[in-house]
């Protein structure tokens, strides 16, 4: 009597539990500070094991494929879990419930029919005998059918806010480079183009709030990765924020208002996604994303382009300065999450995800050439076609 008392409590808190957990995840639109969840201690066991594995890996294409199906495989082993947690628990419920009965059924047959309920079957080989027994199977019933509703309705809104996050992580890769950096795209938009940068920067503190609110409600997705191996939404987000940097520090020919404003809503998402998976922030000092030589190379660039920077003698110390604000924070995130954060110079051999095989590098280079305006139409005209010669035998022959 004492074991089926004792069984019976523990399947009523297993129940509230896990009618909770999945009531906090999929259906109320906020963060939850309460430390004990089954979410969150499944995400972190789950997360551990399957990055042990990572770090295993030779960094590349292979060890991002085994990475990118962590997210979707964990909500669906979540999924399951709650489903078994339930039908357990209203299994062993019904057990209790009936064990002073002579005709009662093993705890194995109760496991069954609980299955049979939850998932609405009704095959009607075994039945509950009591009113209280009766009254659990109803109740478990209306629980399996609601669960199967809400999930089926919760993936279609997980993805559509996956989708609108990663749709400016791919548009940022024409302007930005990949992986995206604050040089590039800085530099891009030095010829015309700087006063489309107010509206750019304002599309991403929009992106940073809506970010924010979807990360909180639905905290998985940050497990979910970008369609490209060097593309993330954290190496675009470090992107945006240096760039607003240099032009916080020294950029002379965009008003800084709007930089500002995008700096401090990205630095609000990172200070809350640490906070929210328990992330502290790292020793990084910055010196690995922008050395001393690559700050040179930084200016050298900024001035073969046009792009006038009045930062004074103090700029460097000002810049680190404002760096350290932001990036221990984003190093913390980018080492809990295994993602690379981009350098603040592209790599030389760097090029666009569209600008991917042999056709793709000429495409891009006869691109740049047709748009560059700085010199006299004929010479742009000149030297674009050869590469236009090119390309167009290239797609002929293929």
């Amino acid at each position: 009597m004492h074991i089926a008392q004792a069984a019976e409590a523990l399947a009523v808190l297993v129940v509230v539990l896990v009618l909770q957990d999945a009531f906090e995840v999929m259906l109320l639109p906020r963060r939850i500070s309460r430390r004990i969840r089954i979410t969150r201690f499944f995400f972190r066991l789950a997360w551990f094991a399957w990055s042990s594995v990572a770090r295993g890996l030779r960094p590349g294409p292979g060890r991002e494929r085994y990475l990118s199906v962590f997210g979707p495989l964990s909500m669906v082993v979540l999924f399951a879990f709650w489903a078994g947690c339930l039908i357990l628990a209203f299994g062993v419920l019904e057990w209790s419930l009936q064990t002073n009965l002579a005709h009662a059924s093993s705890v194995g047959d109760q496991l069954y029919m609980s299955g049979v309920t939850f998932f609405t079957l009704g095959y009607g080989d075994i039945v509950p005998h009591t009113v209280w027994t009766r009254a659990i199977s109803v109740v478990e019933a209306g629980t399996g059918l609601g669960f199967l509703a809400v999930v089926i309705g919760y993936m279609p809104v997980l993805y559509q806010v996956f989708s609108r996050r990663e749709a400016h992580v791919i548009q940022l890769d024409v302007r930005a480079g990949t992986p995206p950096t604050a040089a590039t795209l800085l530099s891009r938009h030095a010829d015309g183009g700087l006063d489309k940068l107010d509206a750019l920067l304002r599309e991403w503190e929009v992106w940073g709030s809506d970010l924010l609110e979807s990360h909180l409600s639905y905290p998985m997705l940050i497990y979910y990765r970008s369609q490209h191996d060097n593309q993330s939404w954290l190496a675009a987000l470090g992107a945006v924020m240096d760039t607003c940097a240099l032009i916080l520090v020294g950029v002379d020919d965009v008003q800084p208002l709007q930089a500002r404003m995008t700096f401090t809503m990205a630095r609000q998402v990172i200070v809350e996604m640490a906070r929210t998976f328990h992330v502290s922030p790292s020793r990084y000092d910055g010196g690995d994303r922008l050395p001393p030589e690559d700050y040179d190379r930084l200016l050298d660039r900024f001035a073969r382009v046009g792009l006038r920077w009045d930062g004074g003698s103090g700029a460097r110390e000002t810049l680190v300065a404002l760096r350290a604000t932001y990036e221990p924070l984003l190093d913390g995130l980018a080492a809990a999450l295994l993602l690379e954060l981009p350098r603040w110079m592209p790599e030389d051999d760097a090029s666009d995800v569209w600008q991917g095989g042999h056709r793709g590098l000429i495409a891009g280079r006869l691109v740049e050439q047709l748009a560059d305006r700085r010199d006299t139409s004929a010479e742009t005209l000149a030297g674009a076609a050869p590469l236009g010669r090119k390309l167009r035998a290239r797609l002929s022959r293929d």
